[in-house]
């Protein structure tokens, strides 16, 4: 029956002990150095298994304010930009104003008085005809303002296409009678309508609308003319027989 037997280091020829032992020391060798080396060796990071956190410090406002300021002003600019050139306001020259004449006094139908008036142009208290000087004007009553009222003289009598176109249409024969204050160069004007007849004729207005064509020389006193006095003036208004 065969017998095994555990090989034995002391089998071995002494250069295979030898060798053996160096073979070993220099693999513990081999492997402290590289121990030693992997210590300090760090693997760089790989791009794929690293994820960065950015965290954001900055307050929100200060974040957002520059952007709402940046649209805030491109709104401005683009609302600036649509929005129309006004167009400058026309330029009005002023109108030269032109003067109106002033309103014509309407001078009443009648005339009015009070009592001091009424009294002095009471016809009892009237000087006497021819009682003045030589040359004066014969007074027969007072004016508006209680002046003194002349006779009319004619410097030149009306012509009868002057007074008939005043004439109120189908007007009676009779008589109207105004008083009006004498004007430069024998001209009258402020008449006013004394009296009529017959009552209702309208012949008194038709002689005061006439007036602006009378040519009345001025009363006289002491050898004077007395422009701005006033006088009385009567046109008798007939038929004539072709008629």
């Amino acid at each position: 029956m065969p017998a095994y037997r555990i090989p034995s280091p002391y089998d071995r020829t002494p250069l295979q002990r030898r060798l053996s032992g160096l073979a070993l020391a220099l693999a513990v060798n081999i492997g402290l150095i590289l121990v030693l080396m992997t210590l300090g060796y760090i693997p760089p990071p790989s791009g794929r298994a690293l994820r960065g956190i950015v965290v954001d410090l900055l307050p929100r406002q200060r974040s957002s304010a520059p952007t709402t300021s940046h649209q805030t002003r491109q709104q401005q600019e683009q609302v600036a930009t649509n929005r129309p050139v006004p167009k400058p306001p026309p330029i009005i020259l002023p109108v030269k104003p032109s003067i109106a004449p002033p309103p014509a006094p309407v001078a009443k139908p009648w005339l009015e008085m009070s009592k001091e008036d009424m009294a002095a142009s009471d016809i009892s208290e009237m000087p006497a005809a021819g009682s003045g000087s030589a040359g004066d004007s014969e007074v027969v009553g007072r004016g508006p303002n209680g002046e003194a009222l002349y006779a009319a003289e004619w410097a030149r009598e009306p012509t009868d296409a002057e007074l008939a176109g005043y004439m109120p249409k189908n007007a009676p024969e009779g008589y109207g009678l105004i008083a009006c204050k004498t004007a430069p160069q024998n001209r009258v004007e402020d008449c006013i309508e004394l009296e009529q007849q017959p009552a209702g004729s309208h012949l008194a207005s038709a002689v005061r609308q006439a007036a602006w064509q009378f040519r009345v020389r001025p009363p006289r006193k002491g050898g004077h003319p007395l422009i701005g006095s006033w006088v009385r003036i009567r046109i008798d208004y007939y038929h004539s027989g072709s008629d």
